[in-house]
């Protein structure tokens, strides 16, 4: 009877503890970052991994744009507030980044399963980008400063996916507020993984963007053999590369 009146307290206690983080989490509604940073993941090998392309890339973005003495950084002097990732790819693309200001990822796992089906994987890709952005423009944390997102291609904006979902949030695109503003993709193509999307958010409490620019990424030696195609022209990869669109 001890043993049962005790697991029942244990219980409630839970169950309070799960309300009391509910409500913290309400009661700092709209903490928005001053400055998301978007990108996709690297050029891949697989469903598993970046082939070298990608891997060059995912340290040429710290030496010009994301790293502590970046050439060109589009990053605060104190660094980003947090960075997440949702994918292999995007996890790999971002943790060299991450090393260089010492700070870990956030993660929000979606990994290859063999027996998943599109729809589940759509499915989880969905949730798990809601899921993620609601805790950017929510976390007191990080409010005022910058985030840094890798995420899949067709979750950060795609007009085709959009459509499959009506009636439903499920790109960054729409989940960040970036379709309340004129000159913004509707769609992030296939092709593209030179680009950076920078998000500004200019008014403290309101989650509607300020700011949008695309910056693509132009490299020096010694990464400036990374392919850096325009807006929706297909990347040109060197002779022998083990990449795969």
């Amino acid at each position: 009877m001890t043993g049962t009146r005790s697991g029942e307290k244990r219980s409630g206690f839970c169950r309070l503890a799960v309300v009391a983080g509910m409500l913290a989490v309400s009661s700092h509604a709209l903490a928005v970052p001053g400055k998301i940073v978007i990108l996709r993941h690297g050029e891949k090998q697989d469903k598993y991994a970046l082939c070298d392309v990608g891997r060059e890339r995912s340290l040429a973005l710290g030496f010009r744009y994301l790293g502590g003495n970046a050439a060109d950084s589009v990053l605060p002097s104190e660094g980003p507030a947090a960075l997440l990732a949702i994918t292999l790819h995007t996890l790999e693309t971002v943790s060299p980044v991450a090393n260089i200001w010492g700070k870990p990822v956030v993660t929000y796992s979606a990994v290859p399963l063999p027996d998943q089906s599109d729809e589940e994987k759509d499915l989880l890709l969905n949730k798990l980008t809601q899921a993620a952005a609601r805790d950017v423009l929510n976390n007191p944390l990080w409010e005022g400063k910058t985030v840094v997102m890798a995420w899949e291609h067709k979750r950060i904006a795609s007009k085709s996916l959009e459509k499959d979902y009506p009636g439903e949030k499920i790109t960054l695109r729409q989940l960040l507020n970036l379709d309340r503003l004129d000159g913004v993709p509707a769609s992030w193509d296939g092709s593209n993984y030179d680009y950076l999307w920078i998000v500004t958010y200019g008014n403290p409490g309101s989650a509607v963007p300020t700011g949008f620019r695309m910056l693509k990424q132009v490299y020096a030696a010694p990464y400036d053999d990374l392919p850096s195609n325009d807006w929706g022209k297909k990347p040109e990869f060197p002779s022998g590369s083990e990449c795969k669109e």
